[in-house]
C-alpha cells in the first residue's frame, strides 16, 4: 500500500471514529426524545423542543459531514460550537455533587479531547477518501492521489 492510500485510509478511519459518537447520540435522541427532553428540562433549559431539535440537527448533520468528508471543516466547527455549551451545561463537574464530580469531569474532558480532534479536522480538512477531496479534484482537474499541498509530478 502506498503512502497516499495509507494516509487516506487513516484519515477516513479517524473521521469514522470521530463522527460515530455524534451520530449515535443524535439518533439516540430521536429514538428517545422524551428522555432527553426531560434531561434538558431538569437543567432548566428554555424552549426544550426547539433546542433538542437543534442538538439533533448539529449531531446528525455534523456527524454526517465528518463521516462523508462533505464540507468537513464546516461540520467540525459546527460540532465544536455544539460541544462548548453542551459541555458547560451538562458536564459542569465543578457544580456537581461530590459523588458525580469525577464522572462529570471525565465526560467534560472527553468532550475537550473530541474538540481537539475536531480542531485538527477544521485545520487540515478531510482530505483522504472524502467528498471534499473528490469535489476539489473535479474543480481543479488534479489526480485524486495528488495532495493539494504537493507539487505536480513530472515525467
Amino acid at each position: 500500500m502506498n503512502r497516499d492510500t495509507c494516509q487516506s485510509l487513516t484519515a477516513l478511519s479517524g473521521r469514522v471514529f470521530l463522527s460515530a459518537i455524534f451520530l449515535f447520540s443524535g439518533f439516540g435522541k430521536i429514538a428517545d426524545w422524551s428522555k432527553f427532553a426531560h434531561m434538558m428540562d431538569e437543567k432548566g433549559m428554555p424552549l426544550v423542543p426547539l433546542l433538542l431539535a437543534g442538538a439533533i440537527a448539529f449531531e446528525v448533520l455534523g456527524g454526517l459531514s465528518l463521516l462523508l468528508g462533505f464540507y468537513g471543516r464546516v461540520g467540525a466547527v459546527a460540532l465544536i460550537v455544539f460541544l462548548i455549551p453542551t459541555s458547560l451545561i451538562f458536564h459542569n463537574f465543578w457544580a456537581a455533587e461530590a459523588a458525580q464530580q469525577q464522572n462529570q469531569m471525565i465526560h467534560f474532558m472527553k468532550n475537550v479531547a473530541i474538540m481537539g480532534g475536531l480542531l485538527m479536522v477544521a485545520a487540515l480538512g478531510t482530505d483522504g477518501f472524502s467528498i471534499d477531496r473528490w469535489m476539489n479534484r473535479t474543480r481543479t482537474g488534479r489526480p485524486m492521489r495528488q495532495r493539494r499541498d504537493e507539487p505536480a509530478m513530472v515525467g
